[in-house]
């Protein structure tokens, strides 16, 4: 039995590694909100128990095993998050929350019964990837972010940062969300928005925003 405080570890850790490439005990502290020491000493205890290794004093890298159980709690995670939008109708800067605290205690079974009560989805709410009951077939990459797009690119929304609440309430007042088409009409200089057409509509999104927004474009 992995614990939670594993299970959160391991999780972070892939998270990181798939959103930028890598993840340190710095990145890794940040993340949760621990101090660096009580990474390093957690990071001992996963090391001893094979889930990661120590390419260098300050990276983190997950084995086959500790990829395996991070995929497993982000499949939990991402299907709890899929049944309380879908079934529960919370919206989506509600569902990460709760999530995070049930995807410790769901069973493998009740796990199976969501997935196919929901029809096996391939996505959450956010648009991340549910990996499969086979978490070995699972790769996850992550689309280029609006605020690097192309002036003129057509952009579908496929993935959109889960963690902000405030965020997320403001880019659904706005109806940015996953399989949306935008228009990046142009980028404001010295850190100034990011100008999208929606639907005929032009909006200036912060580019704080616009960097937590993902899709794949064309010009």
């Amino acid at each position: 039995m992995v614990s939670a405080a594993t299970e959160d570890y391991l999780k972070t850790i892939f998270l990181l590694t798939t959103r930028s490439g890598g993840a340190t005990v710095t990145e890794i502290a940040g993340r949760l909100g621990v101090s660096p020491p009580s990474v390093s000493a957690m990071c001992k205890r996963l090391s001893s128990d094979g889930l990661i290794e120590r390419p260098s004093r300050s990276e983190v890298r997950l084995t086959a095993e500790g990829r395996r159980a991070a995929l497993r709690v982000v499949r939990r995670h991402r299907l709890i998050e899929t049944f309380l939008a879908a079934v529960l109708d919370m919206g989506w800067d509600e569902v990460h929350e709760e999530a995070e605290e049930l995807e410790h205690v769901l069973s493998p079974r009740l796990e199976d019964r969501i997935a196919a009560y929901l029809g096996h989805p391939s996505v959450d709410p956010h648009g991340d990837p549910i990996p499969p009951s086979d978490p070995t077939t699972h790769d996850e990459t992550w689309p280029e972010a609006l605020s690097e797009a192309d002036v003129g690119s057509s952009v579908r929304i496929d993935r959109v940062e889960s963690t902000d609440v405030d965020a997320l309430r403001y880019l659904d007042e706005h109806d940015l969300r996953p399989g949306v088409r935008v228009v990046v009409v142009r980028h404001d200089p010295f850190g100034g928005p990011v100008w999208l057409d929606v639907d005929g509509e032009q909006i200036a999104l912060p580019r704080l925003l616009a960097s937590m927004v993902h899709g794949e474009g064309a010009p």
